[in-house]
Parts: C-alpha cells; structure tokens; sequence
C-alpha cells in the first residue's frame, strides 16, 4: 500500500490495454497503487500477446511499424493517466511512464525531440518521459526538465549514474524555475534485483551473504540522494521482481521500505505484498555498513565498476532487442 505519512508511494510496472481500462482503477481507489510505469519488454509483451489491440492496429495499415507502436502506446498511456489524474491533483504523485525509442540513447537530440513529441501527443500533465542514464541522456534529461516535461532516468546501477542524474535533473529544474516553474517532478530509477541474479552463486561460493548486492547498492544510492535533498527528485526502486523460489515474492519491496522513495513492481509482486502486514522502514542504513559489505565484495575479487558497466549493458540491450522485436511483429 501507498504510505503518503512516510512518503513512500507504490507503483505498477505494467501497463496492458484491457487491465487499464478495468482492474487499474481498483488498484489506484484501494490507495495500493499511485503511479506505473512501462518499458520496451513491458509493452512489446502487451502487443505481441493481447487481442486488446487488434482492432487498433487494423485501422493503422500502412503505417510504419514505429508509427503503429506509438499510436497504442500513446493511446495506453493517456488511459493511464487519466486514471491516474486525481491522484496527481492531490499531490499523490499520479504519474504514468513511457520511455523514448532505446536506440536513441547515444543520440540527446533524438531523445529530446521523441520525448517531447511523445508527451505533446499523449496530451497529459502527469506523464514522465523515460530516459536511460547515458552521456545523451542526461543531456536530454536537462533539455526535458527545463521546459516541464517529466523526467524518469532509467537503467541506474552506479552510484556515479546516479551523481551525474542529480546533476543534470537539478540543471533542468533550475532552468525551468527561472522561466516561470510551475509542478515538475524527477525520479531516479535504481535497478535492484539484476545484482542478485548476477552475483548470488558466486557470492554463495565465497562465503559472502546472497541476495544482498542489489539491496546495498540501492541503499547507498539512496543515501546519496536524501544527501543531496532536492523535493522534486527522488528514488525509484526498479528491477524488484523475483525469479523462482529461493526469496519471498515481495522481498525487495519490504527490504527497500523508506521514506521519500518510490518502488515500482510487477502486479504479482504487489498482490503478495499487499497480502501481509505493512513493514516498518528498513532504509537508511548506516555508510558504514554498506561501505563494509562492499569492501568485503572487493577483497574477494568483485570488481563493482565492471559490474555496473555489464548490467547496465545487458539492460539496453535486452530493451533494444524486445522493442525491435516488437517493431518487427508489428511490420
């Protein structure tokens, strides 16, 4: 559940033409739900997968297949926002996310003028654009902000994305203050659980705790913001699903529990949390203590900036080849 007295807001990383129109709106007048979010694979598995989309894509012949893939998109996404719109009117966050085309990030120009052709055609105020953390990126991060679009960073395992994020984020909000301001809002998506599938079995070799990397990294990122207070930027906690057995369903949810941050999960991810008593908060942790546990990974070989360099490569091109796969279904 949402905890608006911490600041902690809960939202759904998935978005399907017919669960919007239908069981989205219960999750949000429940108070479970106050935002969702969307990616390439998220909506490549809508598309490929559910009939919802048939009659849509009949009246789109002729068209590219980018062409058609942005038409639903934008038609999925305003549905969203408009449920989500009181929400947003009472301050209770409301956003919905939609990421640029994931070949564009290595081209700022590119991503600036999709994001803001997208967020003009959705039509929206509580809509954020998602950009992945690149040298581009966060160029076009800064061009977004400062003219009130926005702004979702995405793909963020290092706590140096994270640095250059507040940077380029607070460049953008300054500008757009300057000219007048207005409600614009930032978060900064932290992947967690890729660190576990990762590391865990050769963790478990060494001794060292399992299903604790994503955890700390996070935790540290974490403090690295609060650190750097600024109220319309804040922590998204990405990546939380489970696979298999080995955790409870909802663990990095209870395990990332803290004031001032967003959590985003899958819908089966949420049903089981919602299923058990709220937690109580579980962040900050003490620098120290994550310093420890990293010091530790470091002494037995793991190298954490080729970590961050391989996880951050694997999710573009895992969005890369999900959305050309959609693109090439839709041809």
């Amino acid at each position: 559940m949402v905890n608006r007295d911490i600041g902690f807001s809960l939202w759904l990383d998935f978005v399907e033409r017919d669960y919007i129109k239908n069981e989205f709106f219960g999750l949000i007048e429940k108070g479970i739900i106050n935002g969702a979010t969307s990616n390439p694979s998220i909506f490549a598995s809508a598309i490929t997968t559910s009939p919802a989309y048939k009659e849509q894509l009949y009246s789109l012949k002729g068209k590219s297949a980018k062409e058609k893939y942005e038409a639903l998109a934008v038609e999925d996404i305003r549905t969203a926002a408009q449920a989500l719109r009181a929400s947003y009117n009472n301050g209770n966050d409301g956003y919905i996310s939609i990421e640029v085309d994931p070949f564009l990030s290595n081209d700022a120009q590119g991503s600036i003028e999709e994001g803001k052709r997208l967020f003009k055609a959705i039509g929206e105020p509580n809509v954020m654009v998602k950009i992945p953390a690149t040298n581009a990126g966060y160029e076009a991060m800064t061009a977004l902000l400062s003219i009130g679009i926005n702004v979702n960073a995405t793909l963020i395992f290092s706590p140096e994305q994270a640095k250059r994020c507040l940077k380029a984020m607070t460049k953008g909000l300054d500008s757009f203050e300057l000219y007048g301001g207005g409600r614009v809002e930032a978060v900064i998506s932290v992947f967690v659980s890729r660190f576990d599938r990762l590391l865990d079995a050769d963790l478990a070799q060494e001794g060292i705790d399992v299903s604790r990397t994503g955890i700390y990294n996070a935790a540290r990122i974490y403090n690295l913001i609060e650190k750097n207070y600024t109220p319309s930027i804040r922590i998204l906690f990405a990546s939380t699903g489970v696979k298999g057995d080995a955790l409870p369903p909802d663990y990095y949810i209870r395990e990332l529990f803290a004031p001032r941050c967003v959590n985003t999960a899958p819908l089966e991810t949420i049903e089981a949390y919602i299923s058990k008593k709220e937690t109580t908060s579980k962040l900050p942790l003490e620098d120290s203590v994550i310093n420890g546990y990293f010091t530790k990974l470091n002494d037995c070989g793991f190298n954490m900036d080729e970590i961050y360099a391989s996880l951050f490569k694997d999710g573009l091109e895992a969005f890369e080849k999900a959305f050309q796969e959609m693109l090439d279904s839709l041809k």
